[in-house]
């Protein structure tokens, strides 16, 4: 953040700053299968049904098909000592976006249930319509240039002119929450907390006459 006075162009420009909090209210959901069999086919075929199963078992827990999608699809083999191959490992990932927030125990317990195969990868969550907080973040932002740039007209005993230029940055975006699966045993229980958004703006100012 910094004020700049260019006496020679008749100019003055300000950094302003500003955030706001909101609640997420989507969940973004990272799971997935994984087997080992003895051949390539077995595990590629046994895969390919558990994720079947799990994206079964997330429809049925309310996620909309359009809200599922494959985000990794592997096979390959592992050695006890190579070249001598000891199993062949298949993975498939699905990301599921959960949109209402009171689901979100529920989505988490289906994966779990879908057998020893299921695999948690963590969750992040955002905001689904983050534009109305970024106006207000803006408001804020300019707000706050446009109070220094008063105050340092005044410390100067300059009148303050016209906006010459406004330029916007981003600072500081939604940070994803990693869902531990220590302690199987409890009850899931995820918490979305409150995402900030910050904008930065500098703001140039022509002094008055």
């Amino acid at each position: 953040m910094g004020v700049h006075v260019n006496t020679e162009h008749e100019q003055i420009a300000v950094d302003g700053e500003g955030s706001v909090s909101a609640a997420p209210d989507v969940m973004r959901l990272s799971a997935g299968v994984e087997v080992r069999r003895s051949t390539a086919g077995e595990a590629f075929a046994a895969v390919r049904a558990a994720a079947a199963r799990l994206s079964e078992a997330l429809r049925a827990a309310g996620i909309a098909a359009d809200d599922l999608r494959t985000s990794e699809l592997s096979l390959g083999p592992e050695y006890d000592a190579y070249p001598k191959v000891s199993a062949y490992r298949a993975a498939q990932g699905v990301e599921a976006v959960v949109r209402d927030l009171s689901r979100a125990d529920r989505v988490i317990d289906t994966v779990a249930g879908v057998g020893e195969a299921a695999r948690l990868g963590g969750v992040a969550f955002e905001l689904s319509d983050p534009a109305e907080t970024l106006g207000r973040a803006r408001v804020r932002a300019f707000r706050d240039a446009a109070a220094k740039a008063a105050q340092y007209a005044e410390l100067a005993g300059r009148p303050l002119g016209r906006v010459v230029s406004v330029t916007e940055e981003m600072r500081g975006g939604p940070q994803p929450m990693a869902y531990s699966t220590m302690a199987a045993e409890a009850q899931p229980s995820v918490s979305p907390g409150r995402q900030t958004l910050t904008v930065g703006v500098r703001v140039v100012y022509a002094f008055g006459e």
